[in-house]
Formats: C-alpha cells, sequence, structure tokens
C-alpha cells in the first residue's frame, strides 16, 4: 500500500501538513479566546479608573476575571472532549475538516489520543529542541510527527 498524501488509506487521505499547522495554531487561538478574552473584558472594564495608592495585588479586584478564566477553560475542555471522544477532532480539526485516526485507518480513542499524543508528548516537550524535531517528522512519507508515532496515529481528512 502506498503511503503518500494523494493516496488513500483505507479510503482516507492524509491531511496536508499546511492543514495541521493550521489547525494547531487556530486551536491555540480558540482556546486563548475563550478562557482569556471573557477575563480581560470584565478586567478592563471593572478596573477603577484611579488607581489608589495601594502597592500590593489587589486579589479582590482578580477573583471574577480568574472566575471567568476557569469557565472558559472548562467549556472550551468539555468541547474540545466531546469533539476528540466522538470524531477525533479538535475544535479547529472539525472546522478544517481534519480528524485523528489510527494509523490503521480505525477510531482513536480518547484516551490514546490524551495520554499518548498529548501528555507524554507534553511530557517529552522538556528535551531541547524536542518539540522542533516532532515537528520537522512531518516531511516524512506519511506526515507522521512523533507524537503520531508514539500513538500510532495519523491525521486524515474527515
Amino acid at each position: 500500500m502506498s503511503t503518500s498524501g494523494s493516496d488513500a488509506l483505507e479510503g482516507q487521505e492524509l491531511a496536508d501538513r499546511g492543514m495541521r499547522l493550521l489547525a494547531f495554531f487556530l486551536d491555540g487561538i480558540i482556546a486563548s479566546f475563550m478562557i482569556m478574552v471573557p477575563a480581560v473584558i470584565v478586567a478592563l472594564a471593572t478596573r477603577p479608573f484611579e488607581q489608589s495608592g495601594q502597592a500590593e495585588f489587589d486579589f479582590g479586584f482578580w477573583r471574577l476575571p480568574l472566575f471567568l478564566c476557569g469557565v472558559g477553560f472548562v467549556a472550551w475542555a468539555w468541547i474540545t472532549i466531546l469533539l476528540v471522544a466522538r470524531y477525533g477532532q479538535t475544535i479547529a480539526k472539525r472546522m478544517l475538516e481534519i480528524r485523528v485516526v489510527r494509523s490503521d485507518g480505525s477510531q482513536a480513542s480518547l484516551g490514546r489520543i490524551f495520554w499518548l499524543r498529548n501528555v507524554v508528548n507534553g511530557l517529552l516537550s522538556v528535551l531541547p529542541l524536542y518539540e522542533v524535531i516532532d515537528s520537522l517528522f512531518i516531511f516524512g512519507e506519511r506526515r507522521q510527527c512523533i507524537h503520531d508515532l508514539i500513538a500510532d496515529t495519523i491525521v486524515v481528512k474527515a
């Protein structure tokens, strides 16, 4: 079986490298907006116009913005977990119509994606240059980064 991007893997075509990169950046932007924007808006809207002479950190002021960050994180995590469990997609992967599957084309489980693609990969990212090397692996014939090899996954067009 040929594994080039234009050939099908059991009826599935590998996702373009550019789409994978775009999904990575979009997921970061989406998470940032869902988690941070509500808190920033509230912080800016409720910030006193005149600063008091206090030099210490005012935790009371930051309670609501920090709470909103938590709410945004929970909302983002819940949506992402549902999409990954059901379709093998993050929010951006769903928008770009690509998804994560096992290398044999079968559905990848939430546990495989979470633990092997994310947690193990996150732990390895403490190694110098790991993230660069991981990213460069996408230029191989099967377009698999190291985290794909660890989890036995590929990214295909949905």
